[in-house]
């Protein structure tokens, strides 16, 4: 009689993934890691760093991920990052989710603020690149979850 071999460990992730989701730690260190994790699982997928559908979605990555660790952060708990590719191939949506759901973005104004500013510029970055964004709230919350889709196809 033979035993089936029974695999120590599950493989990483199957070849055809059209899926990524993480927690990371809610500092500039996590955010950091969002954005290396995003890029390098769009590069795997077959958006290389350098191409165009890479570095818009790194770039906002890199943005929700900071709002997330500056608006969202509740101490001792991670914010959330889920990249997928939508059903038909043609988009992908990043979700980067936080505890604080009172701390919702919006875009002001379509002027970006005075050149002195050092900030609150990164949703108006993201309004320019994402084909679509928004804000829900986070299921099974508590929090929010900010998205934004981009198309590929």
């Amino acid at each position: 009689m033979h035993t089936p071999r029974i695999p120590l460990s599950p493989p990483l992730r199957p070849p055809d993934a059209t899926e990524f989701a993480m927690a990371f730690a809610s500092t500039p260190r996590g955010a950091r890691l969002a954005r290396l994790f995003v890029s390098q699982c769009l590069d795997s997928w077959g958006h290389p760093y350098d191409g165009d559908v890479n570095e818009t979605m790194t770039l906002i990555t890199a943005e929700l991920c900071a709002n997330a660790v500056r608006h969202g952060r509740v101490p001792g708990r991670d914010f959330h990052v889920r990249l997928a590719t939508e059903a038909d191939g043609g988009r992908l949506r990043l979700e980067v989710s936080d505890t604080r759901a009172e701390c919702r973005p919006t875009v002001a104004s379509p002027t970006p603020p005075d050149a002195e500013s050092e900030s609150g510029r990164g949703l108006l970055l993201v309004t320019a690149l994402a084909d679509d964004w928004g804000v829900t709230d986070r299921l099974p919350g508590p929090g929010k979850t900010v998205w934004a889709v981009v198309d590929i196809g």
